[in-house]
């Protein structure tokens, strides 16, 4: 039987439990480490984004600020997760294929969340995996899930598990549609949602679910798991990381050069949302932004936007420039369709369009934000 090594946290902060998952990752793929099961659970409610996700559409900073919650961006993608002592986070560090890519992240994380499945099932859950990361009972979502390549080739997956949940408090900090928090909307986003302790009747404690889980990795995977400690490199790493990436404020709130108002346009595709925002300069594409709750490569993103810079924002043209990178990248962006991307584009082109031209027919300067509906 093979044997994984077992780590138990608790009460970490938002960015000490990022650059853990992060440099647990990067050390097994580099083979300084060995594979890693990590349950743990934050010292106090944070909000996390996912990786490509613009923090301020996604979160109620003003709110965030006010009430003293840590935000962070997390490597994986996906969308915004609230994480806090009532929230399992469950993260597996395990080595990576050659060819291992994006194209197979949704077979990837139904794989690794089997441990989930097993261990609930001995609580008496039956959950299923849903969706394109989650895990749900009846049809409701009790956990998310996400999955990061990292540079040395280990993979990450991580799952964010609600043994309970606050969902006024959650509503409040995440944006959302709503205009008022309100009872209607409180059971509206409970009945989409549920946790361990609704689901069994019981107050259980999180260690309680946080054995179950660690038995269901161990039967899923028929592994030993062998409770551990960081080491002291180990150690070392995480604090580098946690200093240099998850306390700069440029990664956290990253933004780009492109200007929402200039042109935005944001598609629903089968793997997540797609948002786009790019500036024009005369019939140029000057630069452009690719984000959304996708799960894909980093380096995949960053050719399709650098290959757009300065690129003409004729329809064809643009076409035959994605076609090139998605050749480059077949794997990877096998779950972000080539498509609904062009289309994206070709939106936010047009409203750019009728930007420039508000602005240049205002005599004060103003800048009118273009109108149209979201796909």
């Amino acid at each position: 039987m093979n044997t994984w090594r077992y780590i138990e946290d608790d009460n970490v902060s938002a960015s000490a439990g990022l650059a853990t998952d992060e440099i647990l990752a990067t050390r097994v793929g580099s083979t300084e480490s060995n594979t890693t099961l990590r349950l743990y659970t934050y010292k106090s409610n944070c909000a996390l984004v996912g990786r490509f996700q613009t923090i301020k559409n996604e979160l109620n900073l003003d709110y965030c600020q006010m009430n003293e919650i840590p935000v962070n961006r997390r490597p994986t993608g996906g969308g915004a997760i609230i994480m806090g002592e009532d929230q399992l986070g469950v993260a597996l560090a395990i080595p990576g294929r050659s060819n291992d890519s994006y194209a197979r992240v949704r077979e990837q994380m139904a794989l690794f969340s089997r441990g989930i499945i097993t261990g609930l099932e001995k609580l008496g859950l039956n959950l299923e995996f849903r969706r394109k990361n989650d895990l749900e009972i009846n049809g409701k979502k009790i956990a998310g899930l996400g999955l990061h390549k990292t540079s040395s080739g280990g993979l990450l997956f991580h799952a964010s598990l609600l043994v309970d949940l606050d969902v006024p408090f959650m509503l409040n900090i995440l944006n959302t549609p709503f205009d008022k928090i309100s009872d209607k909307e409180i059971s509206t986003v409970a009945e989409r949602t549920t946790t361990v302790r609704r689901e069994t009747q019981k107050d259980l404690s999180l260690n309680a679910v946080r054995s179950a889980i660690q038995s269901g990795y161990s039967e899923a995977f028929q592994v030993e798991l062998k409770a551990s400690q960081y080491s002291k490199s180990e150690l070392n790493d995480i604090q580098q990381l946690e200093i240099d990436k998850y306390h700069d404020n440029e990664w956290i709130y990253q933004t780009t050069d492109v200007q929402d108002m200039l042109g935005k346009a944001r598609v629903k595709t089968p793997n997540g949302l797609l948002d786009v925002r790019l500036v024009l300069a005369g019939n140029m594409i000057k630069s452009t932004y690719i984000g959304g709750d996708f799960f894909t490569s980093e380096n995949a993103i960053a050719d399709l936007e650098q290959s757009l810079r300065w690129h003409s924002n004729h329809k064809t043209a643009v076409l035959e420039t994605l076609d090139k990178v998605y050749t480059r990248w077949s794997d990877d962006l096998d779950s972000l369709p080539i498509e609904a991307l062009s289309k994206a584009i070709e939106m936010a082109a047009k409203r750019a369009e009728i930007a420039s031209r508000s602005v240049a027919s205002d005599p004060y300067g103003c800048f009118v934000t273009p109108g149209g509906n979201h796909v």
